[in-house]
């Protein structure tokens, strides 16, 4: 299993401060969310670690699926800058949020959706001429999200000859079963726990997801992607590390 953890479980801090910490955990990625207080990262301090990295993308202020043309391009330029990132950190994997639909443009979700595809479109083409792959996420079930539908996302990513980052907890809200989420599009996973209503983003045995089966599942399809941890801090890291040696 390769094993990472994303820098939400610090996210109050510069990741500078704890690579010690992620370092010492003896896991082998190290998923970095590219934005603020993360929006500066020094890769040559990065690359002096014995780590690989994973970037995600600035969620913070964008959207791919913006009706205003000026936000979509924006957004879609901040995507690349993560991508030029994990082109300097020899990292394969870009993970993208697709966007949502703020309140007054709900009445023109269809379009929003043209925009989101458009977007993805630019920024996976951006990515494959450097090698690299885009993960979009799937979204927890939250008003305004776009795709939290795993199926459709599944649907537009094979249409774009695209990938996914399957975000098991986000799947747990919208009501996906844990025998219910397995797709060839998925590159990339995030792994936190809830009741299956909230994102809550729980240490791993702290909810009440199955992760054993949906594991299982994925090793069973030869799954050779990464599993990284995103929980809310350092002591849900350790606890998810030794829920994972515990029950897989």
């Amino acid at each position: 299993m390769k094993l990472g953890v994303s820098s939400l479980s610090v996210y109050k801090e510069h990741i500078s401060e704890n690579l010690e910490f992620i370092e010492g955990l003896n896991i082998d990625y190290f998923e970095i969310l590219n934005d603020y207080p993360n929006n500066i990262i020094d890769t040559e301090l990065l690359k002096s670690y014995n780590l690989k990295y994973v970037v995600h993308s600035p969620i913070i202020d964008l959207n791919l699926a913006s009706l205003n043309h000026s936000i979509q391009k924006t957004s879609i330029a901040e995507v690349m800058k993560s991508i030029n990132i994990a082109n300097e950190l020899d990292s394969e994997i870009v993970v993208v949020h697709p966007g949502n639909i703020p309140f007054l443009s709900r009445p023109f979700q269809e379009k929003a959706l043209v925009k989101s595809r458009e977007s993805l479109k630019i920024c996976g083409d951006y990515g494959k001429d450097l090698g690299i792959t885009i993960a979009v996420e799937n979204m927890p079930k939250i008003e305004g999200f776009l795709y939290t539908d795993i199926i459709k996302l599944n649907q537009l990513l094979t249409d774009l000859d695209m990938f996914m980052t399957l975000d098991i907890g986000h799947a747990a809200t919208a009501g996906f079963l844990e025998n219910e989420v397995y797709f060839d599009s998925i590159k990339h996973i995030h792994l936190s726990d809830n009741f299956h209503d909230y994102d809550t983003h729980l240490a791993l045995g702290e909810g009440d997801i199955d992760f054993k089966t949906t594991i299982n599942t994925f090793e069973d399809n030869n799954y050779d992607g990464i599993y990284t941890i995103e929980v809310n801090d350092k002591d849900s890291v350790i606890k998810s590390i030794e829920y994972l040696k515990k029950h897989l």
